[in-house]
């Protein structure tokens, strides 16, 4: 008789510690899904909210809608290199419907004092602004400007992006940073801007 209640007593610690391991492992597996289904969102969101068809041919669909969604819905990137950002009649900041250029979309040009946007669409070869991936990244992680071109701030060999938010954005992670890359390189090309 003792021996049953002590089977039975190890047989019910067994079942207690099964029920709590399942119960930590289905809560751990169920933020990861929340997880999954907060990144499932932004990918379908992106989609949702892309003003400009999509060229997906060869590219990872996954990250060009996270890409979407960051450039489109947390980035704002729009603002800055589309010039102008809004079609006529189209202004949200005029209470109007809002409307993408999508002529000009992300094609630069922008003012901003002696600094002009540039043009993120992808060139002949599919490469936005004409970058890499690693240089677009190294850009974006550093501030430092490529172009060369006046105004050089602080100085010609140190020159530094001045309106862009780099500072902000180089924290973003490497995946993040991967499909936004994504993104625009599957945006149609607008060569020729800025204008």
């Amino acid at each position: 008789m003792k021996r049953n209640i002590k089977l039975t007593t190890l047989f019910a610690f067994t079942l207690a510690a099964a029920l709590v391991c399942a119960a930590g492992y289905n809560s751990a597996r169920g933020a990861k899904d929340d997880g999954d289904d907060v990144e499932a969102s932004k990918i379908a969101q992106g989609f949702i909210i892309a003003p400009v068809p999509l060229n997906l041919k060869g590219k990872n669909r996954a990250l060009v809608g996270l890409g979407s969604y960051i450039v489109n819905a947390q980035g704002s990137c729009n603002e800055c290199h589309t010039n102008p950002p809004y079609r006529f009649g189209g202004n949200p900041f005029f209470g109007q419907p809002a409307q993408v250029n999508t002529d000009g979309y992300l094609a630069g040009g922008q003012a901003f004092g002696p600094f002009i946007s540039r043009n993120l669409t992808p060139n002949a070869q599919g490469l936005p602004a004409g970058l890499t991936l690693e240089q677009f990244m190294h850009i974006i992680r550093t501030g430092e400007d490529d172009d060369k071109l006046p105004p050089n701030v602080p100085s010609y060999d140190h020159d530094l992006l001045q309106v862009m938010p780099w500072p902000v954005f180089r924290n973003m992670t490497d995946r993040d940073l991967r499909a936004v890359y994504e993104y625009l390189s599957a945006i149609p090309s607008r060569p020729g801007y800025p204008q």
